[in-house]
């Protein structure tokens, strides 16, 4: 296959945070398409929030995109996504994601993109590899749709195989994983009927108890299921199952609040996504 034919279909992209003086900084931004970022978002908020966007409207099979973010020594970045991100049908390779973090000493990054809706026959590998230096905080949110619901089309991709892996100078942290296929079970097999669900950790050396404590006691309101434990060192993951998109992103939202409140001390974010 030539170069040009994979243009478009191979994209990277690299970011470096770094601390300057009492703010944090985007030091460093390349990409190819189909990958871009927008302009750090100028809010009242201590994280440098960039947004990463996908301009050809989605995923579809043979893509091939890498990301990798570094935050340096004491920089504070929050990345995440204009909109949720689909991926199409397709009868070629899957689409593959790899996505590598790396927080130095003291650095903070929250990886929060939208949801992820993998469509009726769309195939989807996706790797996250993070590392967490002394004193640093990692917060991930890993969040997908069972396919387009309204449409009659839950669990219904030929294949959605996704892994999430975090390790420290002491070795791993957690290493997570989960593989649907196209005629499997139509769902996790724990998901009470619920077609929406997420996983989010937590990496830092403060306040993660008091995190997991706090989300225990958030409300379900019928529509979520919350659960949150301790990962045995450094770490608490939360597992979350909902009916339906906004009760999703209720509970997704409050959830990382009370990670920046517990681990973060700072108040929510408010992203104002249109």
């Amino acid at each position: 296959m030539s170069v040009s034919s994979r243009v478009g279909r191979d994209g990277r992209l690299a970011l470096t945070f770094e601390r300057r003086g009492a703010r944090t900084i985007l030091a460093r931004c390349g990409y190819t398409l189909p990958l871009q970022v927008l302009a750090p978002m100028a809010l009242d908020d201590p994280a440098a929030v960039v947004s990463i966007l996908n301009p050809t409207g989605g995923l579809v099979g043979g893509d091939t995109l890498e990301i990798e973010v570094d935050v340096g020594p004491g920089a504070h970045a929050c990345l995440t996504t204009p909109s949720a991100t689909k991926v199409y049908r397709t009868a070629a390779p899957p689409a593959v994601q790899h996505v590598a973090l790396r927080v130095a000493a003291g650095g903070r990054l929250e990886w929060v993109p939208d949801h992820t809706i993998p469509f009726a026959g769309a195939a989807l590998r996706q790797v996250l590899d993070a590392e967490v230096g002394e004193g640093g905080v990692l917060l991930i949110i890993d969040a997908f749709a069972a396919g387009r619901v309204a449409r009659g089309e839950a669990w219904r991709f030929a294949l959605l195989d996704s892994s999430l892996s975090i390790r420290d100078r002491g070795g791993p942290v957690l290493h997570d994983r989960f593989i649907l296929r196209d005629g499997g079970p139509r769902g996790l097999g724990v998901t009470e009927q619920r077609p929406y669900f997420a996983t989010m950790v937590v990496v830092a050396d403060a306040g993660v108890a008091a995190f997991a404590e706090r989300v225990r006691r958030l409300d379900g309101d019928g529509e979520i299921d919350v659960g949150a434990g301790l990962l045995a060192r450094r770490g608490a993951v939360v597992r979350c199952l909902a009916a339906d998109a906004p009760a999703l992103l209720r509970a997704v939202d409050a959830v990382w609040a009370a990670a920046r409140l517990e681990v973060l001390g700072v108040g929510p974010l408010e992203l104002r996504k249109p």
